[in-house]
């Protein structure tokens, strides 16, 4: 369930934002709240965060989540990982939009 894709887009997340909730996480990252606290228990265990209490201006608690240096090194290996899955991703893509563009091109040619 936790994907690198999701995996990445997390550590990102929280990177440039400790203190993001996990319901704006879930809305950045257009899943469920639920699958998003899943994805950070994971991640915790796994040791690449750690969450820490502190009050909000709300006085609501409130978690902040920070990469450990487990979590920059993974964080960075799997930025490669997707780098390299997003390139061959669009390389393919950018062979289909050629093969269909020769292939609207061969059929304007036939017709009238």
């Amino acid at each position: 369930m936790l994907t690198d894709e999701y995996r990445y887009k997390i550590l990102k997340l929280v990177e440039s934002n400790p203190a993001i909730s996990q319901r704006e996480l879930a809305q950045q990252l257009g899943i469920s709240l639920g699958k998003v606290n899943f994805c950070l228990k994971a991640l915790i265990e796994k040791g690449l965060l750690k969450a820490t209490n502190f009050r909000n201006n709300k006085n609501k608690l409130a978690y902040m989540y920070l990469l450990t240096p487990s979590g920059i090194e993974e964080k960075a290996s799997i930025t490669l990982r997707f780098l390299k899955y997003k390139l061959q991703e669009y390389e393919a893509l950018q062979e289909e939009i050629e093969e269909l563009r020769r292939e609207a091109a061969t059929e304007g040619e036939i017709r009238p």
